[in-house]
């Protein structure tokens, strides 16, 4: 399943024709000051929006630092549906998307009104729903997990228990793999861990003999097979700087190599190349943030995310219990 990358937004357009300080850094942070506000950012962010977070992390780590966010204001750099699970933990304070077109493959490719049907359909079935789909999808759901938890969150369900794990079949297969369990999938996928080229993995790695192959688990089957360690964005981040090689060849998306980079400088990361010659190893939702958007989210407040009370509430359970457990 491959989903066209999102349009440019309206307000995209306009933005080059405003007024822009010529600091957006420095404004940035006067801003952030002003508006008591914290800027929370995923690994798969421009390096440049990484570098203005607060706190930057996995989907794991951001949903931790939601929860215990003090700021009254929530700048979020990344998709739509982490800055949704922002709002989930803290409905009382302002929670700013710079781009609300910054959407997410995986999300869409579990509407919540088939989803509700394929549930009801095996009413037996406990709902574990990886983090990466929508407030309505949290809201049909038992437990969310992320992919640093989830095996940990199935191997705590007692082993009698059916399983509906949703959205994502790949990391679904890897769970089953890890855990030894027979998962019911949504057969949902994210568009850039899809299309990694198995046959350009293995050329890459006859040319590159000494490095090691670190791979996100939502991959698939087969491009997973060549790696030499699978993990979530955190892991393969504590894993490059453990290990004693200097060179890696990244299968995720590119983003973190920024931060690996910044942890390893003296290592080599070499992004795993696609099936086709575009930058589809680059989340192209995750593009739409810049930082003339944040500045502009920040100085007029809005872009915001605003959700259903009751869909908040439904979501809100789901997400307490992966933190509980986590």
């Amino acid at each position: 399943m491959f989903l066209a990358p999102p349009k440019p937004s309206q307000a995209s357009n306009l933005q080059t024709s405003l007024d822009l300080p010529l600091d957006l850094f420095q404004a940035i942070a006067d801003l952030k000051k002003e508006m008591n506000a914290v800027i929370l950012a995923h690994y798969y962010q421009d390096p440049d929006l990484q570098d203005i977070a607060d706190y930057i992390g996995d989907s794991l780590g951001l949903s931790q630092a939601a929860a215990n966010c003090q700021a009254d204001v929530i700048v979020f750099l990344g998709v739509h549906f982490m800055a949704e699970t922002a709002k989930i933990l803290n409905p009382d304070k302002l929670v700013l998307l710079p781009d609300l077109d910054a959407g997410c493959s995986l999300a869409d490719s579990c509407p919540p009104d088939r989803f509700a049907e394929f549930k009801a359909a095996h009413p037996d079935h406990l709902v574990i729903s990886y983090i990466n789909c929508t407030a309505e999808i949290k809201a049909l759901s038992d437990i969310i997990c992320t992919s640093a938890n989830a095996v940990s969150i199935v191997n705590q369900i007692p082993a009698d228990q059916p399983i509906i794990f949703a959205p994502d079949r790949n990391l679904g297969r890897y769970v089953m793999q890890q855990t030894g369990r027979d998962l019911l999938l949504w057969d949902g996928v994210c568009m850039v861990h899809e299309i990694f080229s198995e046959r350009k993995l293995i050329d890459l790695k006859l040319i590159h003999s000494q490095a090691e192959v670190i791979a996100h688990p939502e991959c698939e089957a087969n491009v997973l097979h060549h790696a030499d360690f699978i993990g979530s964005t955190t892991g393969l981040l504590k894993y490059i700087q453990k290990s004693d090689r200097q060179e890696f060849i990244v299968v995720t998306e590119s983003g973190v190599i920024h931060q690996m980079q910044k942890m390893e400088p003296l290592k080599k990361f070499i992004p795993a190349p696609p099936t086709s010659n575009c930058a589809c190893n680059e989340c192209p939702y995750m593009r739409l943030n810049t930082l003339e958007k944040v500045y502009l989210a920040m100085k007029n407040r809005t872009p915001e995310i605003i959700l259903d009370e009751t869909i908040r509430q439904a979501a809100l359970k789901p997400m307490q219990r992966m933190l509980a457990m986590s």
